[in-house]
């Protein structure tokens, strides 16, 4: 029987799967993709860096008088108005131009006054004092020239055109997306007695996170069967994603087949539900392989907490606050637990609680009959513990939105 010495930390899970992310990249093919194309969740091959200042040079964020802040008033009203498309006229110090928003702003002014804050009298200009800055939009003040804005393994995210537009670029350089195939192991699954439940969502999730993937079918509780399934899949795909078998029983043969196969990096990790996760490089076909359990609940759990980062290389998990409407104790201190919570007007309801829709426990979370019950999909999010926590308490909720 394993001990829980044996057991991987999630965080030294996560490491270990940037790790085969890294190994993986290096030697990934590289393509160019137009920002005009859908380049959302790509991940950047090679670091961009700024080529010029930006903004390119300084404009005004107010309709107004561009003058020197510095200099004695009264101002003298030179030029006429500037507008955004026009080159900025010759000032001196104590001119004072006329400017439209965006306008770009002479060289030798350094502040805008609002239309409404000033006084023009025979072509003479009075203000309030203002500070150098004051409604200019100076060059360089966004980017400077040689400055790193995203380096290589970045993922992208639709925001990023804004910055990459400024910069200039109208393509960037990306790695392949990783493809992955879905291997469903199981008898009764194979045999039709039960529906595979896992591979739809696991393909849905590695295509949000910018892979590819293909439901690759299933295979019987058989070594052989599994092993030569797993191989077969990792010779046509990047990353080879299997569900069931995980575990230490008679008929759990993946861990084995992975050995067989490969290297295995970690198997079982401390996190309830989904513990018995495993993930492998397998160099004889390039491809890495992840060991997903078969109950789809603690499948989702691992996958996105353990198995995402490989795809996207994020690690962060943004949380907003709740309250807890009931108590949650745990039926060990030795893991981290997931706990599925509702989230209504600030009020985080622990889904399979005796008192939510779904009575699976009383007042100690059972991961077990949970990570089988579908239903707590319904959930918004999950709430990570190592202590539990009680009614009234403020808890962390890590919405599904942000994993996903």
């Amino acid at each position: 029987m394993q001990s829980h010495s044996d057991i991987t930390r999630r965080q030294d899970a996560v490491d270990a799967v940037l790790g085969l992310r890294g190994a993986a990249l290096d030697t990934r093919p590289e393509e160019r993709v137009a920002l005009d194309e859908p380049f959302e969740d790509r991940t950047l091959a090679s670091a961009l860096v700024a080529e010029a200042d930006v903004p390119r040079r300084s404009h005004a964020t107010m309709d107004g008088y561009a003058v020197d802040a510095t200099a004695p008033e009264p101002h003298t009203v030179v030029a006429s108005e500037v507008y955004p498309e026009d080159d900025p006229p010759a000032m001196e110090s104590g001119d004072a131009v006329r400017v439209a928003t965006g306008a770009p702003v002479p060289e030798a002014a350094n502040a805008v006054l609002k239309v409404e804050d000033v006084r023009v009298e025979a072509g003479e200009l009075t203000g309030p004092d203002v500070a150098p800055g004051t409604y200019v939009y100076e060059r360089g003040s966004n980017v400077e020239a040689g400055e790193t804005l995203f380096e290589a393994g970045e993922t992208l995210s639709a925001k990023d055109a804004v910055l990459l537009c400024d910069l200039g670029f109208e393509s960037v350089s990306v790695f392949e997306r990783f493809d992955a195939g879905l291997l469903a192991t199981g008898t009764e699954i194979h045999e039709g007695r039960s529906e595979d439940l896992d591979s739809p969502m696991l393909a849905s999730l590695v295509r949000s996170w910018g892979g590819t993937a293909t439901v690759e079918g299933t295979v019987p509780d058989e070594y052989e069967r599994v092993r030569d399934g797993i191989a077969g899949v990792a010779e046509r795909r990047d990353v080879v994603i299997t569900t069931g078998g995980t575990s230490v029983g008679r008929k759990d043969h993946v861990v084995r087949a992975l050995r067989e196969l490969g290297d295995v990096s970690f198997h079982r990790v401390a996190i309830r539900p989904g513990k018995p996760v495993a993930a492998a490089r397998l160099p004889e076909h390039d491809a890495v392989a992840f060991a997903i359990p078969g109950k789809p609940v603690g499948a989702h759990t691992v996958a996105t907490l353990v198995m995402r980062p490989f795809f996207t290389g994020e690690t962060s998990h943004p949380t907003v606050a709740a309250t807890a409407t009931a108590g949650v104790e745990l039926p060990g201190q030795d893991f981290e637990y997931a706990v599925p919570v509702t989230l209504d007007d600030g009020a985080a309801e622990p889904l399979g609680h005796v008192s939510s829709a779904l009575p699976v426990y009383d007042d100690v979370f059972d991961p077990s009959v949970l990570s089988s019950s579908t239903r707590a999909t319904r959930a918004d999010g999950i709430v990570l513990t190592r202590s539990g926590f009680a009614a009234g308490e403020t808890l962390r909720v890590i919405p599904y939105g942000a994993l996903e």
